[in-house]
């Protein structure tokens, strides 16, 4: 019996004793899903998928929205720690020095010294009889959902505008392009009518204004130089990388998306990260309410020990140094001062808080698919309209350098000619990356959806 105790006690210890581990932390979990490259692919931009590939990989936002799900998966287990029996050991070793001055009745006790071995387990329950336990692990589930749209909305935000500042900086790149050919041209311009205020054919008022001209036009190469190394030091950013050489198409592959369905039912806002947050958000706060309730009724904790207490070490481990104790302890607050009635108020007004959130997240996804479809169809629209006028401009200058071989026109007026339909290009290089980008922009207001299926998740 002795030699049974004490092997129980013994494997008893054993597994309470915390075990140190040598396991390395694994990488957080990452979701490409929530990358929707599909949807990217039909942008038919090889550079663009790469380098949203690279912002999977290496992107220090993803990297710890998906660590912010991982602490908070361990928050869900501590709290369901809670639900379960609690075992500890609190081992005691004493050497006690007692005065003589101690005495019952007649009797006196001597002065002494003795040792104290004291070696119980210690176990301890809440039963959860009112489910208040399970209630602070699914508000705390919840919690974790939102953090889990948090990390997809995250994920969103960061390749639409990665994507918007890659297109931005083909745009920067292109309307460069066309800076220094307007810039060359002008400065033919202020040649020729150098030479024709020379002999008297031009006021020095016209010289001055194609001069003044030049020198704007090269004050705007040099604002897109500026926001052409912004974007790319941007994306650098983006990308984790601050030597990366951001590779990009040219302007003339880039592909417009058509056909993207123009009307969608307002339940496609039901995908958006914002409204799933603040959906589990109202569940959470409604199991804090319960909560909040529950805390006014009793409580029951079943306690109980199991041990040696021994004053010889050579007698600690016989029958008469075994001990046992169990029982129920059961408890409730009589008076608090008021503060669980404050809390569960605190908690009711949460709750309508959150209500109120949610309907306004409703409005806001409503306002911003409106918003997003508007901005999408007057960026193809004027896209349309640019393209009409450029091809218009193109006919102007070829008729003009027609006229020039003829002798019906000077070089003077191709030159005009030609200025007028690079202004127009840069018009139309707008407009056809403002169409793409309010794709991006649609895509994003829509919680990331690819828009020629979005129909189908209604």
């Amino acid at each position: 019996m002795k030699k049974s105790l004490l092997i129980v006690f013994l494997v008893t210890l054993t597994l309470v004793t915390p075990a140190f581990a040598g396991n390395k932390n694994s990488e957080p979990e990452k979701h490409i899903e929530y990358m929707n490259m599909q949807w990217w692919a039909h942008y038919n931009d090889e550079h663009l998928s790469n380098n949203l590939q690279k912002l999977y990989e290496k992107n220090y936002d993803l990297k710890n929205a998906a660590l912010k799900v991982k602490e908070n998966e361990q928050i869900v287990k501590m709290q369901f720690a809670n639900e379960l029996p609690q075992l500890g050991f609190s081992g005691e070793l004493t050497r006690a020095f007692r005065s003589s001055m101690q005495q019952y009745g007649s009797m006196r006790i001597p002065s002494y010294a003795q040792y104290n071995y004291y070696l119980p387990l210690t176990m301890g329950y809440e039963i959860d009889i009112w489910g208040t336990n399970r209630l602070r692990t699914k508000s705390v589930k919840q919690q974790l959902e939102i953090i889990k749209q948090a990390e997809r909305a995250t994920y969103i935000a960061l390749t639409s505008d990665f994507a918007a500042d890659y297109y931005n900086l083909i745009k920067t790149d292109t309307f460069l392009n066309i800076q220094e050919e307007l810039i060359k041209t002008q400065e033919e311009i202020v040649s020729k009518t150098s030479d024709k205020y020379s002999i008297g054919l031009c006021t020095i008022n016209e010289l001055l204004a194609e001069q003044r001209l030049l020198t704007s036009l090269k004050e705007e190469r040099n604002t897109h130089i500026k926001t052409r190394d912004t974007l790319i030091n941007s994306l650098r950013v983006y990308l984790s990388d601050a030597g990366d050489n951001i590779e990009r198409n040219t302007y003339d592959s880039l592909v417009l998306l058509k056909n993207i369905p123009s009307e969608y039912s307002t339940e496609v806002i039901e995908n958006r990260p914002d409204y799933l947050q603040e959906e589990a958000n109202i569940k959470r706060i409604g199991f804090d309410v319960r909560v909040a309730k529950r805390e006014f009724l009793p409580k029951f904790i079943i306690y109980g020990q199991i041990g040696l207490n021994a004053y010889h070490l050579d007698t600690l481990f016989n029958s008469v140094s075994q001990m046992f104790n169990a029982g129920i302890l059961p408890s409730i607050d009589l008076f608090s001062g008021g503060r669980k009635i404050a809390m569960l108020k605190l908690r009711k007004y949460e709750y309508e808080e959150a209500l109120n959130s949610y309907q306004k997240t409703i409005l806001t996804g409503i306002k911003d698919m409106n918003s997003g479809l508007v901005a999408y169809k007057e960026a193809c629209e004027n896209y349309d309209e640019s393209a009409q006028r450029l091809k218009m401009q193109s006919q102007t200058y070829s008729l003009m350098k027609d006229k020039y071989e003829i002798g019906a026109a000077s070089d003077l007026d191709v030159l005009y000619a030609k200025e007028a339909y690079l202004v127009v290009k840069k018009e139309e290089v707008s407009n056809k990356i403002n169409s793409l980008i309010s794709t991006i922009g649609l895509y994003k207001a829509a919680g990331g959806v690819d828009l020629y299926k979005i129909n189908e998740h209604v």
